[in-house]
């Protein structure tokens, strides 16, 4: 992998925009150095461990992806934290005014190991709570998402985040339910959430990164997203660049984010773009997030 990264570190002072568009540039230019070697290695000999059971798998090239972004990271915003899925906090103290990067060097793992060109580098910055600048790079499509203080573009392209009105004409992509959910919710409730989904929507769709999945979203390519079982380091690129574009990411807190937690730090969501109304995934969504809360 190649160090790309150029220009002057993100200003610690100046304006916020001039700040978020600093670290919008460092993310791009670090998700976009990491491309050349995972695309190297999809569809390749990789070894495949897993963390918690065989639904969770990592491979070589998360570990050392994420260990060559927080090198570049911390390299270009000295005192910064960067927290990744992979090997955790690293950097600053933390404190007011400090950069957080959260970082995912693959997000859809069980896509890349198998061959499924459906998964993402994932790179967002947080001050003080709130997601100011991130990016979201699709290697094998060549797609660049990233959004600053002003916007959302992907590569040279300014999102807008419109979907059709009617659930009934929508694409939703939803990764519900998986067998956590079934041990969470209920095997014959989860099962039930699932059918109402698919016979609401006009197509339902599991691809496998919500990081992608909600970029898809504010590009107008699908109608909403949702998701229940999600980390800071999947979604808080993405749903910056999905506000940016004019969408709409309602976060979901399920019992484990405490009242007032930050978007980006809670389990689930759903997305839409603009002009979507789709009570049936509000419903469900309201119900997990109900039944969770209160087991």
């Amino acid at each position: 992998m190649e160090d790309v990264i150029s220009g002057a570190p993100a200003p610690a002072g100046g304006s916020d925009a001039l700040r978020a568009a600093a670290l919008a540039k460092i993310a791009r230019e670090a998700a976009r150095s990491v491309g050349p070697a995972l695309r190297a290695a999809f569809r390749g000999q990789m070894r495949v461990d897993h963390k918690v059971d065989l639904h969770d798998p990592v491979t070589e090239h998360d570990r050392a992806t994420e260990a060559h972004l927080r090198g570049l990271l911390l390299a270009a915003t000295p005192g910064a934290v960067v927290v990744g899925e992979e090997a955790g906090a690293s950097g600053g103290e933390g404190g007011a005014g400090q950069i957080e990067w959260y970082v995912d060097p693959i997000d859809g793992t069980s896509n890349f190991a198998a061959g499924m060109a459906f998964w993402c580098v994932s790179i967002g910055a947080v001050i003080d709570g709130e997601v100011v600048a991130g990016a979201v790079y699709d290697p094998m499509a060549d797609l660049l998402f990233w959004a600053d203080a002003e916007a959302a573009w992907c590569n040279d392209t300014r999102l807008e985040a419109v979907s059709v009105p009617e659930e009934a004409r929508a694409l939703v992509i939803t990764g519900y339910p998986v067998q956590r959910d079934f041990r969470l919710d209920g095997r014959a409730v989860a099962l039930d959430r699932f059918a109402r989904l698919t016979e609401a929507f006009s197509t339902l769709r599991r691809p496998g990164s919500a990081a992608l999945s909600i970029c898809h979203v504010a590009a107008g390519w699908a109608d909403a997203a949702a998701g229940f079982g999600v980390s800071a380091w999947d979604v808080s690129a993405a749903l910056l660049i999905l506000r940016r574009a004019g969408g709409t990411y309602q976060p979901l807190r399920l019992g484990r984010a405490a009242p007032g937690a930050p978007a980006h730090a809670c389990p689930g969501y759903w997305a839409t773009g603009a002009g979507a109304r789709y009570p049936t995934l509000e419903a469900v969504c309201a119900e997990v997030d109900a039944q969770r809360r209160n087991p």
